[in-house]
């Protein structure tokens, strides 16, 4: 019975790891990472710029967002959703690198 109750434990949290977004993922642990008092990679002079790139990320992102159709409610569709806007948001910026 308790090999079971294991099974099944590991089942649930291999499913709740399957649905979650991997960007959720490591947005947690990068973030409970820098909270423990680890190391921060980038110096605070690269802060800002870093702060811009991120500042210039979203914008862009809402731009793309602002041109699709509304932000389904369905998590099926709201994946596609994310889907479509992180390619959208890829070809975008390799254009502008060009």
């Amino acid at each position: 019975m308790f090999e079971i109750i294991v099974l099944s434990m590991l089942l649930l949290l291999f499913a709740a790891c399957l649905y979650t977004p991997l960007a959720n993922c490591v947005r947690y642990f990068t973030w409970s990472e820098s909270r423990q008092g680890g190391t921060p990679d980038v110096s605070t002079a690269q802060s800002g710029k870093l702060g811009e790139n991120y500042t210039f990320l979203m914008h862009l992102k809402n731009e793309v967002e602002a041109e699709l159709f509304p932000r389904p409610t369905d998590s099926v569709l709201r994946r596609h959703y994310d889907a479509l806007v992180a390619s959208e948001l890829q070809n975008r910026l390799a254009l502008m690198a060009e």
